[in-house]
């Protein structure tokens, strides 16, 4: 009877290791998403962490209304999270790996940064992407309307 009750605690420890291994410590995913850096707090009450935003390209269609694509973040690298506090408002490329689960010392997300790719400015200017497009269309024709163009 005894050797059947180790035998038992012994496979429930296992189960149990495995389920936390797979539940907290799998990559489950791991990609890049793009987007303007919208902001990388450091906050918490028991464990700080660093949390960030980033805005994506287009709307998101499942919602009521019109809401912007966002990916919410976790950085655990002090130094990849100072890094980017300092280039709020940036385009930027951001390698992320996905878990099952979320640890209260490693972030408030499931998705956590661990690289940045790249970084670039935010082209604003509207103006001058019309006036590139309207050189390549028909050169010299900076600030002339073409017929038959909406």
């Amino acid at each position: 009877m005894k050797k059947f009750i180790w035998i038992l605690l012994a496979v429930l420890v296992l189960g149990l290791g495995a389920f936390v291994f797979f539940r907290f410590y799998f990559v489950f995913g791991e990609g890049v998403r793009s987007g303007e850096l919208n902001y990388v707090v450091y906050k918490g009450v028991i464990w700080k962490t660093y949390e960030g935003k980033l805005i994506q390209t287009g709307i998101k269609a499942q919602t009521t209304g019109v809401q912007s694509n966002t990916f919410e973040f976790s950085v655990a690298d002090k130094e990849i999270a100072e890094r980017l506090m300092m280039e709020s408002g940036k385009v930027m490329d951001l390698h992320y790996k996905e878990y099952f689960g979320r640890l209260p010392w490693r972030g408030h997300t499931r998705y956590i940064v661990d690289d940045i790719v790249s970084i670039r400015e935010k082209n604003t200017s509207i103006d001058d992407q019309n006036t590139e497009v309207l050189s390549t269309i028909a050169p010299g024709t900076e600030g002339n309307v073409i017929p038959g163009l909406y």
